[in-house]
């Protein structure tokens, strides 16, 4: 299901978030319904899955090469300037837009086995991420999101969107992943099990 509306050109935030490490799973900082989501470091591609009986879908909104962010760059040490693959997409549940995930995935990941990246189309990069025996992933970092830091076509009323980043490994090649719950995702009160034995 597409969302109505969206043009490519709306796909530029007027200032990044402040990203940080989250604390702990009792960080007070963050709201209570969103601490075992944002912490979480199992797949939320299968925890979404569970939420909506199966009915999860991908709607790619962008995939093509470009210049990361600032913070973006940091996180995976790459050089000014240096282009890597951007995907953009929306998570849906039920039909209804859950999630939106940003992944950048250095051109120098894009090799050997991992040229198949390049070829997700509608399918969840978290399936492929957490099947893959080499994975391991670095802490979690969390943002609160105000609308102007959105997508102009994702921009909500409401002032605020949690969200959380990782860098993943995968044969010890970097990619960066971000998740920003979007206000129509409502299991944020259902609780998860944990699964602490994926970290680094």
């Amino acid at each position: 299901m597409a969302l109505p509306g969206i043009e490519m050109s709306n796909f530029h935030l007027s200032s990044e978030p402040a990203w940080r490490r989250m604390i702990s799973v009792s960080d007070y900082t963050v709201p209570g319904q969103w601490r075992p989501w944002l912490s979480d470091t199992g797949s939320l591609t299968q925890r979404l899955i569970d939420a909506c009986n199966g009915e999860l879908t991908v709607q790619v909104l962008r995939q093509n090469l470009g210049v990361p962010r600032l913070s973006e760059r940091r996180a995976l040490g790459l050089p000014q300037r240096r282009q890597a693959l951007i995907r953009e997409v929306i998570l849906l549940g039920g039909g209804i837009p859950w999630v939106y995930a940003r992944s950048i995935i250095p051109l120098s990941t894009l090799t050997g086995r991992l040229r198949r990246l390049r070829q997700l189309d509608n399918r969840p990069l978290g399936a492929l991420l957490f099947s893959e025996p080499s994975m391991c992933r670095e802490p979690v970092e969390i943002a609160c999101y105000t609308s102007a830091q959105m997508p102009t076509a994702l921009a909500a009323k409401q002032s605020t969107m949690w969200g959380r980043r990782s860098v993943f490994r995968l044969h010890n090649k970097p990619l960066l992943v971000s998740e920003i719950f979007l206000p129509d995702f409502n299991p944020y009160n259902q609780s998860l099990s944990f699964d602490y034995s994926r970290t680094v």
